[in-house]
């Protein structure tokens, strides 16, 4: 696989395969999310995926409509922030706990998916929002998330926002193809994301350019290998 500034920002989807539902992923991905899958479900687990590939286009519209407040905006405890009462630095961290920056969200990969437990989330009979509630014990989603914290690293699968650090909120839901994301994600430097915001049309554009350095190591270095 050639890496491209193209395939790291999102904007390439030449090198996915279709999984349904709309749903994309790196083959070598797919086909260890299938094996998981098919033993998950023999264990009582109905493992789908939420979430896999986001487009650079797609994240970027998710970033400007919470710049713009047209999103909401949470702070790490999960609570409604007033967007009109933050300064331009306040919403930058606040978007970020929640959100990727485009350009250096995993989803742009085709390795990394959100997942869930769907038959258990259709009999829980509340809405579902993908929040940590949801995958700890009493969640629709506790079950699935116990197992694959004993057998997700079988198939190369690893949590990477698996608690909070200070940058990423927890996401329990979040699994990343280790062999293959842990090469990319080195790839995604400060001087990477500053070429590539300089040339988006992209909400706090110089609030981000600004503060890079800092996103980068609080909120997209993770691995550490």
């Amino acid at each position: 696989m050639l890496i491209t500034s193209s395939l790291l920002s999102g904007s390439q989807e030449s090198h996915l395969v279709e999984l349904g539902n709309g749903h994309k992923l790196q083959p070598e991905v797919r086909d260890a999310f299938l094996s998981m899958q098919q033993d998950a479900f023999t264990a009582g687990h109905d493992l789908q995926i939420a979430s896999s590939f986001r487009h650079l286009e797609r994240q970027l519209a998710i970033w400007n409509a919470k710049w713009r407040g047209e999103r909401t905006l949470y702070s790490i405890d999960g609570e409604t922030l007033d967007a009109e009462s933050l300064n331009d630095q306040e919403k930058l961290i606040a978007i970020l706990t929640w959100s990727a920056l485009p350009g250096s969200s995993r989803h742009h990969w085709g390795t990394d998916m959100d997942i869930m437990d769907k038959k258990s989330v259709e009999a829980w009979g509340k809405p579902f929002e993908l929040v940590p509630e949801e995958y700890q014990q009493g969640g629709p989603c506790y079950e699935l998330s116990c197992w694959l914290q004993q057998h997700a690293s079988t198939y190369g699968f690893g949590f990477p926002y698996v608690e909070y650090k200070g940058g990423v909120a927890a996401e329990p839901w979040h699994l990343s193809y280790q062999p293959i994301a842990s090469k990319l994600s080195h790839h995604i430097t400060a001087e990477f994301l500053h070429e590539l915001i300089q040339s988006l049309d992209i909400e706090g554009k110089e609030t981000i350019l600004e503060s890079l350095p800092m996103i980068v190591k609080r909120f997209v270095v993770i691995d550490k290998e």
